[in-house]
């Protein structure tokens, strides 16, 4: 099976110009890099804040409106994300349980199974 790890993102995530100490970027090379090699990474990739993004937001038959980020609520966006191979969801959260904490202390991830 295949799942979603989603990394929320934070205040200091959101921030303009915002880079992860190297430190941190150091232990997650070193978690990626086993995930790698046990099979697991199908893709895992950061993303810029908010403030690069567009919403595509559909209201009935209307024209899709757009907005432009960033985006007020942090704790509804995302700053990164792993698809990752597993047996099941038991299997993932376990795994991810051992990955060094993106968000310094205070960072949730979401797991999703993926359809289909």
């Amino acid at each position: 099976m295949r799942f979603l790890v989603m990394v929320k993102a934070s205040p200091e995530s959101e921030a303009p110009g915002f880079q992860p100490g190297a430190e941190e970027l150091a232990e997650m090379a070193k978690f990626n890099d086993r995930l790698f090699k046990e099979g697991r990474i199908v893709l895992a990739e950061g993303l810029t804040s908010s403030a690069e993004g567009v919403r595509v937001v559909f209201e009935g038959d209307a024209e899709p409106k757009l907005i432009d980020g960033p985006f007020a609520e942090t704790k509804e966006l995302v700053a990164g994300f792993w698809v990752l191979n597993g047996e099941s969801l038991e299997d993932v959260v376990e795994l991810m349980k051992q990955a060094p904490n993106p968000e310094a202390k205070g960072g949730v991830m979401e797991i999703r199974p993926i359809a289909g």
